[in-house]
């Protein structure tokens, strides 16, 4: 028996990123699997990556199925990329109380350093100069979006006027008004309100006109998978960066102590796990390479003491290289200068730590090893020859080597260790008491 038609619907709540697009791709891929008339997106975003949002975009502008963004609940929002994909969408809808807009693409490619402001036209008054590469670059992210929603706004025929303003005034519009200009097509109260208003509908499919008959479809949604959620989990960048360093510590205790496994292990996944994450997201492999470099030189300094030079420069090159990391402004998308901090004073307290204790080592005798023995005394408890002698010393037994006789029970000072031959001094050994005057007796 066939399946009867139906409506799928799918659900983004957070920022858009690797995670929102995978399970767009997905639900799509689902949804057209099955007998489904239309699409529901519903929206309530701040905004995301420009990589997932132009991805989640060319899914829906090439749906056989139409697609309608709706902005709900109330309360809700589509900010920034959330504003491209309505317009992009062959229906856009919004509940009353929500908003769209603020699509100023923010600045991708790091910190901006003092010296590089932008400096006021006085013949322009309020607008300012763009001087430097830093605000070339901004200026063409921007008349690249404006281009971009531009497009988009014409394949629909929506407000292509306040579209570009969106994007270059950052402003922002109620429901009622965005229905007011054209921006958007409905705005509907709910999923059941939305499915009235759209039903009979005419939308532009593919480049064909398309007539949207859902009357008495069922409504049924489409949730991420495990997967998905598990991927919305490590593309966190905090939850990236916390799992690189738990995936380095951990390779670097199972080096220091072979044979460990769970350090070795655990710090592996972790960093499989980092350096898939990184790889969806905007990482500035320049903050990746100082962060190796850091840790490297503060390990240098854990294993070769310099009284803290190689320690304190692996901690300036770590907290630099962890603070230009991720590679893009996007809410939502940056490391927290909080978590920064607190893994930079960890680090340099172990780093204290092992400082402090390698320069109260110093001077000290040894207490393990062979080399510890070597001005010990020892017991003769064999002669073996003219030159070697067994002798007795914490409790084991040793071959050693002499230049003089010696007797048994004789006293020796050891002087070096050769493998497993020791070298000793003659002694003359100890008189019981009194036992001088017994003899005369």
């Amino acid at each position: 028996m066939a399946e009867s038609p139906r409506v799928a619907l799918l659900t983004v709540a957070d920022a858009i990123g690797p995670a929102t697009e995978d399970y767009i791709e997905r639900a799509f891929e689902q949804a057209l699997a099955e007998p489904t008339k239309l699409i529901i997106l519903r929206l309530d975003t701040p905004g995301g990556l420009d990589g997932a949002m132009r991805g989640i975009i060319k899914r829906i502008t090439a749906s056989p199925v139409p697609v309608v963004s709706y902005v709900s609940p109330i309360g809700a929002r589509a900010a920034s990329a959330g504003t491209y994909i309505l317009y992009a969408s062959h229906v856009a809808a919004m509940a009353p109380g929500t908003n769209l807009g603020a699509a100023t693409p923010v600045q991708i490619g790091g910190i901006s350093l003092p010296g590089l402001e932008k400096e006021k036209d006085p013949e322009t008054k309020d607008n300012g100069v763009l001087t430097d590469s830093g605000d070339a670059m901004k200026r063409k992210m921007v008349n690249d979006a404006s281009a971009y929603i531009r497009a988009l706004a014409e394949l629909h025929g929506r407000n292509a006027e306040w579209a570009e303003k969106a994007v270059r005034d950052a402003v922002s519009l109620r429901a009622t008004e965005a229905l007011r200009l054209n921006v958007i097509d409905i705005v509907a109260t709910d999923i059941d309100d939305l499915l009235k208003q759209i039903d009979g509908r005419e939308v532009l499919v593919l480049g064909q006109k398309r007539s949207l008959v859902i009357k008495d479809l069922t409504v049924v949604e489409i949730l991420p998978d495990w997967r998905n959620r598990l991927l919305s989990v490590i593309t966190n960048p905090n939850i990236a960066y916390i799992l690189m360093m738990i995936g380095i510590y951990g390779l670097i205790l199972e080096f220091y102590n072979p044979g460990g496994l769970v350090p070795g292990i655990v710090g592996a996944i972790c960093l499989v796990l980092a350096m898939y994450s990184f790889q969806l997201l905007p990482v500035n492999y320049a903050g990746v390479v100082l962060i190796m470099l850091g840790i490297g030189l503060m390990v240098a300094e854990a294993f070769q003491p310099s009284f803290g030079m190689l320690g304190i420069g692996g901690v300036i090159a770590f907290i630099i290289g962890s603070i230009i990391l991720m590679d893009t402004e996007a809410p939502n998308f940056q490391l927290y200068l909080s978590l920064v901090v607190s893994v930079a004073l960890a680090t340099l307290l172990f780093l204290g730590l092992v400082v402090s204790l390698a320069i109260r080592s110093r001077g000290k005798p040894l207490v393990s090893g062979v080399d510890e023995m070597i001005g010990q005394m020892a017991t003769v408890v064999q002669r073996l020859d003219a030159e070697y002698v067994n002798v007795h010393v914490h409790g084991e037994l040793w071959r050693a080597k002499t230049s003089a006789p010696l007797l048994k029970g004789q006293q020796v000072k050891i002087t070096s260790v050769d493998g497993l031959t020791l070298s000793v001094d003659e002694r003359p050994a100890e008189l019981p008491p009194h036992s001088g005057s017994e003899k005369q007796e």
